[in-house]
């Protein structure tokens, strides 16, 4: 891999490996495989993503991110057996500070649908951890517009929600807990808007947002916020407006006018 995150080839590197997990975290790592083998009697497949195979991750700062694949769609059991294993773990392991775990079933990961999203997100963003690796199935991935708005081309879709969930917030915790996910999304947003011009991929945070002040300086001072509120969730009222009502509809309508909207999913 270069330092743009490529492979010889030009492709996107798979990043992220077992044998960057820091030592602080593999009893984590241990009992989740433990919890999705003896619950998930049709999983396919489960991976890692996130700071935690990549070795980056932080004890008490960083959270444990996982991807479930099922043999069939996922269904509210499967829902909430996710959320019990995220809940214990969360609760035995002071090293992460939550636990999410998504579910998705292989075929649509392998689906035409999800190609540019989904699938480039097992191939290049996720780490495999048990059964058969989906990326065999899966092209090679260029840094191109394509991907660019199949990932992230559908931010204008998510604004109205969060402005709901950040209305109907009353709590510092409810605060906390929105900012994380709408500060992520906003800064792989950005850099994924830059993304072709730039002509290489990274996960990173704070170079992602770096990256994107390159070519829109007037916003890096909210792209840095954005990045640190990812890495450390603020309960700031002040912060979370900036975020979903100034930089989010900016950011929505310049990636739209940049590389268009994300192709509607079947039952979307």
């Amino acid at each position: 891999m270069d330092d743009r995150g490529l492979d010889r080839d030009g492709t996107i590197a798979r990043e992220g490996s077992l044998d960057r997990v820091p030592a602080e975290f593999a009893p984590v790592i241990d009992a989740l495989r433990v919890r999705v083998v003896g619950t998930f009697v049709r999983l396919h497949s489960a991976y890692l993503y996130g700071s935690i195979p990549r070795g980056t991750a932080v004890p008490g700062v960083s959270d444990l991110d996982v991807l479930l694949a099922l043999h069939d769609e996922p269904t509210d059991a499967d829902r909430r057996e996710a959320s019990r294993i995220e809940d214990a773990l969360d609760r035995e392991f002071p090293q992460i500070n939550g636990a999410g775990i998504q579910l998705a079933s292989a075929r649509t990961l392998l689906s035409d649908a999800e190609r540019h999203d989904g699938g480039f997100f097992v191939a290049c963003l996720c780490t495999p951890l048990l059964g058969d690796d989906l990326a065999e199935h899966l092209p090679r991935y260029r840094p191109t517009s394509l991907l660019a708005r199949e990932t992230n081309g559908d931010l204008a879709t998510l604004l109205p929600g969060w402005r709901l969930r950040a209305a109907a917030a009353t709590t510092d915790h409810e605060r906390r807990t929105l900012s994380r996910p709408v500060s992520r999304r906003l800064v792989r947003t950005g850099f994924t808007l830059i993304m072709p011009r730039w002509g290489g991929w990274t996960s990173d945070l704070t170079k992602s947002a770096e990256l994107f002040g390159h070519y829109y300086p007037e916003r890096l001072g909210q792209m840095r916020t954005a990045a640190a509120t990812a890495r450390e969730p603020t309960a700031d009222p002040a912060i979370l407006k900036m975020l979903i009502d100034d930089l989010g509809p900016w950011l929505a309508a310049e990636y739209t006018a940049t590389h268009g909207e994300r192709t509607p999913r079947p039952g979307a």
